[in-house]
């Protein structure tokens, strides 16, 4: 048996892999959801294999920081976009801890190594003449002072009509366009009326001859070691975006890189008030946490293999043999092949090797929703006590190198881990080394040849390696089991506990069961890079290795076993059907559970109101328009109404509602709306569904016009 050292598992003459993989970079507005955590696993799984053959390899990520909804959130949060997305980040280490997802670095976008790398990069850009300025007309919103990115306007989709649609495609009909397109367009951070006003932003030219015919050749060739750069689907995808139609429409369209104050990014050089969007400065994240990394001494450990002496940032980059390796989904696979690509390469830096994309995951065969509730938490997962180790291999036992989407099953999820990893693996660890503890000490012991297992071991971790480094974990799996499936076929066959009732066939038992150990060591080190905390249970506890395994660990013969102790339980069904159950009912909390201060509550100005006059507003089924008298008087001393637009125009005659006292929210700022400005809101009573009806509040009898509530 070998106690060799990650270092020596390659052969003398097989240069050292050097490999730089991220996975995408999570914006930084809310937690993890089941879709981060299968990425990130994808991408361990791969990292584990390469660090278990020797190869060296720097796995970083860091959270997308910028952009207006981070902005938004922020504002709405009563903290800065910084403390904002400190407080998210945070929360991460929960997540990546609890699935085993070991990164080097983790980092923001929003850090100085990513500034100054942006910065850099458009400088390059701008330098090599890919740069320009344009001006364009965009939607303002003239309530929050700045311009609206499309996600934050809403109104009537031009095409079918449909209310309440973003200013980029229909839900209902499915119609692409832009915000200018909708009618009556409305902002979904004010309710104001948006105004088209023009602004300079800068272009990345992204349609020049020069980045079309860099692109064509980057997305059509090989990485490293040969091997495409892109997946054939994507591949297809991208022709696509290439592809000009008969009328000259289509192509690469130059890409907008530029965003105007107020937004919370990176300042564009010699550009006052103008700002990195955020999906330029977000890919650059992928550098800038590899540099923190290195800069820190993280990276001091990973040793050149010629020179045996640690590298900067910058000098392990221009290394021709290192690989920049990226997990993405299908989502933002037009920013990683076109903008990416080409950013890089007309920066002087060097481009991806590969891009490995995959799907989405569904539940049940539905998309995640949370208003629906079909998604799964993965701290839910956690607290449920479920193990990590089941997700690894329930996802890995699932995905394959297409581009496919990923179905989440419970009862599925149940008999695959079940009947595979108890049913099959550590069922032969259980039964096998109890009778070598009982009657040989612990002592493994092999009748003749043992080639022939030593091959068929070697031979299973050349296929399963193949099938792990190409992403086909599904594939893997099946070999795997099936090899668990022959070794416990063989076991049975033996019948190890009739041998044991007959001293003279002790041989015969140490024997069967030594070859059943021994190919439950080889399945072991082949789901190391799957289940890392069992494994390295398995090296240490059971087999008495003073090291994890390492991958040329598979065709060694195991030499003495301890007794067994547990290593994985079977999945209860019950608490795998609270983990899918909709979150009102996983978690029931009362209405008044997140409470407020009085100073809170003090903040709002409630003010008796009378209805002066009320007035259905042309061009709205919703709303009145009502003139109140709150007892206010202007700079001159003269009576002051307000105007407030309300949506109660279903429930109320306009002219039943004059003379009438309500309550009004005093302090609301104006909303600049398309039928006029807002001074406050009017308070009313409602229940669930239109059948409920809208109720007015009103003040007890001898309230007058002015006096304050609390």
């Amino acid at each position: 048996m070998t106690s060799q050292t990650p270092d020596s598992t390659r052969s003398p003459d097989a240069p050292r892999r050097r490999l730089f993989v991220t996975t995408a970079l999570p914006y930084a507005n809310g937690a993890f959801h089941i879709g981060h955590m299968m990425e990130y696993i994808q991408a361990d799984i791969w990292v584990r294999l390469q660090r278990m053959l020797g190869n060296e390899v720097h796995f970083v990520c860091a959270d997308d920081a910028h952009g207006a909804p981070i902005m938004i959130a922020a504002e709405k949060a009563r903290k800065t976009p910084q403390q904002f997305v400190a407080d998210i980040a945070a929360g991460r280490g929960a997540y990546l801890d609890g699935f085993l997802i070991r990164f080097d670095n983790w980092h923001s976008t929003d850090a100085p190594e990513n500034h100054q790398l942006a910065q850099d990069i458009y400088r390059a850009l701008r330098k090599a003449g890919l740069i320009y300025a344009r001006t364009i007309e965009q939607f303002y919103d003239p309530v929050k002072g700045m311009f609206l990115p499309d996600r934050y306007i809403k109104g009537h989709c031009p095409k079918c009509d449909a209310a309440d649609q973003y200013g980029d495609s229909c839900e209902v009909c499915g119609a692409v366009y832009g915000p200018t397109e909708l009618r009556q367009p409305y902002s979904v951070l004010s309710g104001a009326a948006p105004e088209l006003r023009s602004s300079e932003h800068y272009f990345f030219q992204l349609s020049s001859p020069r980045c079309a015919e860099f692109l064509r050749d980057w997305t059509h060739g090989s990485g490293a070691h040969g091997l495409p750069r892109l997946q054939p689907e994507v591949l297809n995808k991208v022709r696509e975006w290439f592809g000009v139609d008969e009328a000259g429409r289509g192509g690469l369209a130059d890409w907008d890189i530029s965003r105007d104050a107020p937004y919370f990014g990176i300042e564009v050089p010699d550009a006052p008030g103008k700002y990195f969007y955020v999906w330029l400065d977000a890919p650059i994240g992928y550098l800038a946490s590899l540099k923190n990394h290195f800069d820190k001494g993280q990276a001091a450990a990973h040793w050149h293999e010629a020179s045996r002496t640690t590298q900067s940032f910058e000098e392990f980059l221009a290394d021709p043999a290192v690989e920049q390796v990226h997990f993405i989904g299908k989502d933002i696979v037009y920013f990683h092949t076109l903008f990416w690509p080409a950013t890089l390469h007309f920066s002087g830096r060097k481009t991806p090797s590969q891009i490995n994309v995959h799907g989405h995951v569904t539940v049940g065969g539905e998309k995640m929703s949370k208003s629906r509730g079909t998604g799964i938490s993965p701290l839910r997962y956690l607290d449920l006590k479920l193990d990590p180790e089941w997700l690894r291999y329930y996802l890995a036992a699932k995905l394959t190198a297409r581009v496919d989407d990923l179905d989440f099953g419970a009862d599925d999820f149940v008999a695959r881990v079940n009947s595979d990893l108890i049913g099959k693996y550590v069922n032969i660890a259980s039964r096998a080394s109890r009778f070598i503890t009982q009657h040989f000490d612990g002592r493994l012991g092999y009748a003749g040849a043992t080639d022939a297992l030593r091959e068929a071991a070697q031979a299973l971790g050349d296929d399963v390696r193949a099938a792990l480094e190409g992403r086909e974990y599904a594939r893997a799996m099946r070999e795997i089991m099936a090899y668990a499936d022959r070794i416990n076929a063989a076991f049975d066959a033996a019948q190890p506990w009739v041998l044991a009732k007959d001293d003279a066939r002790r041989a015969e038992l140490q024997d069967a069961c030594s070859r059943a150990l021994a190919g439950f060591w080889t399945l072991s080190v082949l789901l190391a890079p799957v289940l890392p905390a069992t494994a390295s249970r398995v090296a240490r506890e059971l087999f008495g290795l003073p090291r994890d395994f390492v991958w040329s660990d598979c065709a060694e013969l195991p030499e003495r076993v301890a007794a067994y102790r547990h290593l994985l339980q079977r999945v209860d069904p019950k608490r795998v059907e609270q983990l899918l159950e909709p979150p009102a009912a996983a978690a029931p909390a009362p209405a008044q559970a997140a409470g407020i201060g009085i100073d809170d509550f003090s903040r709002v100005d409630l003010r008796v109101a009378r209805i002066h006059d009320a007035q259905a507003v042309e061009g709205s089924t919703k709303l009145l328009r009502l003139t109140l008298d709150l007892a206010e008087h202007d700079a001159h001393g003269q009576p002051r109404l307000r105007n407030v637009f309300s949506g109660i125009a279903a429930a109320y005659d306009p002219a039943s509602l004059v003379g009438r006292l309500t309550v009004v929210v005093a302090n609301l700022a104006p909303r600049k709306m398309k039928f006029g400005v807002s001074e406050g809101m009017v308070l009313a009573a409602s229940g669930d569904g239109d059948a409920a009806g809208i109720f007015l509040l009103a003040p007890d009898s001898g309230a007058r016009p002015g006096m304050r509530v609390s």
